[in-house]
């Protein structure tokens, strides 16, 4: 299973971005793409996770009203919408996914298959 996340940069408080994640290898229809995040000095935290099953998006509660997941089931790909970006933001986002829902799914440890980071830098 391969992850490609693309779609970070730089932008100013107020903004949007909108990053993507390509799964190739393998399908997760019974399972789960999302997004951690990291920023300098933290953990590494749960951002939005989407249950392809039940065509649903799970949400952090630093973004949720924010953050917006989209699926798109031919190219097997998960985008995060990120509206109103404020300089917490601020973080490598890695888009994450795993065969199997589970009900941990904002634990990082239940994670797998990981991407690489991209990154995203709000300014204020």
């Amino acid at each position: 299973v391969q992850l490609q996340a693309s779609g970070g940069g730089l932008v100013q408080a107020g903004d949007s971005l909108r990053l993507s994640c390509a799964a190739s290898g393998r399908t997760f229809s019974n399972g789960a793409m999302g997004w951690f995040r990291q920023a300098p000095g933290r953990e590494r935290e749960f951002v939005a996770a989407w249950r392809w099953s039940l065509n649903r998006g799970y949400y952090a509660d630093s973004v949720k009203g924010r953050f917006t997941l989209s699926k798109d089931n031919a190219k097997n790909t998960v985008y995060l919408q990120m509206n109103s970006l404020k300089p917490e933001d601020t973080a490598v986002y890695y888009c994450v996914a795993r065969v199997h829902w589970v009900v941990d799914y904002s634990n990082v440890r239940q994670y797998d298959s990981w991407g690489q980071g991209t990154q995203v830098t709000v300014s204020s």
